[in-house]
C-alpha cells in the first residue's frame, strides 16, 4: 500500500460518503475509526471499492417489489463484503458487467487512483 494514512483515510471516506444508498455526507467518528482499522489491516483500497460496488449493485438490483431498504448508516455495513472480497475476489469480468448494468446516475468509479 503506497498511500500514507491520511491520504488512505481521505480517499476511503470521500468515496464512502459519495456512494448512493448511504445516509452519510460526512464520515462519523466511528467511520473514521473503522477506516483507520482498515488501514492498519492493510486492506487495499481496490478491495474496499469492490465491496462498495457489490453492495450498491445488490441493493440496486434487488426485487423492486421488496420492502425498501433504509439508507446505509455506517462504513461498518461493508465489513462482511470486504471479508468476502478478501476470501474470494470476484472475477473482473463480473465486476465489469455489474458496472455496465448500473444506472448512469449511480457513480461508482472503475478504480481508485493510486491503489
Amino acid at each position: 500500500m503506497s498511500l500514507n494514512r491520511a491520504e488512505y483515510l481521505r480517499r476511503l471516506l470521500d468515496h464512502y460518503c459519495g456512494l448512493p444508498h448511504t445516509a452519510a455526507r460526512r464520515a462519523s467518528r466511528n467511520d473514521r475509526l473503522l477506516a483507520g482499522q482498515l488501514f492498519r489491516r492493510r486492506i487495499p483500497l481496490d478491495v474496499i471499492e469492490t465491496a462498495f460496488l457489490l453492495a450498491i449493485a445488490r441493493r440496486t438490483f434487488r426485487d423492486p417489489q421488496a420492502q425498501p431498504l433504509p439508507p446505509i448508516q455506517s462504513l461498518a455495513y461493508f465489513l462482511p463484503l470486504i471479508d468476502e472480497v478478501l476470501r474470494q475476489p470476484p472475477d473482473p469480468d463480473y465486476l465489469a458487467y455489474i458496472r455496465s448494468r448500473l444506472d448512469l446516475n449511480v457513480q461508482i468509479p472503475t478504480e481508485l487512483p493510486d491503489r
